[in-house]
């Protein structure tokens, strides 16, 4: 085995979280490494957002350059893997609200080709869950409406989350616990009521 055979493996071996605190340190071979493992895994996420293998592979590179310039923003190593997926979520967003086609239709034609999913009924009633849900958000304290907004409906991970309210990942994990049980409480009351 020669030098680079050596150095080769020994990347090969080394945990994500050593590969990624190499790679903040401008270490390219531990990033090519990262890449190597994790490529399969981003192209298949990002086929499956923008389903075109063409446009998913130059959305995995795009993903990767992204992270390449933005490692040392990574606050937890260990945390790499969903790192790269928030990113392939974040650039699919993108890619495909940029690239839709807006096309002009008379109201006939737009009617004929719309289908409605789900009944009225069905309909109206997803809107008054969804109603209720909000009005139980609106009934808990700050602290518990901030941290459930902030992971479903602005779709932040657990490090956004910790980088926004200065907590470690740890305290927002409990937040979010204990902010999803006393949602679920005040759908029980709500429920109750009714």
């Amino acid at each position: 085995m020669n030098f680079t055979e050596n150095s080769i493996f020994a990347f090969e071996t080394r945990t994500v979280a050593e590969l990624v605190c190499a790679a903040q340190g401008g270490d390219r071979d531990a990033f090519g490494v990262l890449f190597e493992r994790y490529r399969p895994t981003i192209v298949a996420l990002a086929m499956r957002r923008v389903r075109n293998a063409d446009e998913a592979e130059e959305l995995a590179q795009d993903v990767f350059i992204q992270a390449m310039q933005k490692i040392d923003q990574l606050r937890v190593p260990e945390a790499f893997g969903g790192w790269l997926r928030q990113i392939v979520h974040r650039m699919a967003i993108n890619r495909v609200t940029r690239s839709r086609n807006a096309l002009a239709c008379d109201p006939e034609t737009l009617e004929s080709t719309c289908v409605a999913e789900g009944a009225p009924d069905e309909l109206a009633e997803q809107r008054e869950e969804a109603k209720a849900i909000r009005d139980s958000i609106d009934r808990l304290g700050n602290l518990d409406q901030q941290t459930l907004k902030a992971f479903y409906l602005k779709s932040m991970s657990l490090i956004e989350m910790s980088d926004q309210f200065d907590a470690p990942v740890g305290t927002i994990k409990r937040r979010l616990h204990v902010a999803r049980k006393r949602l679920a409480k005040e759908m029980d009351v709500l429920q109750a009521a009714v």
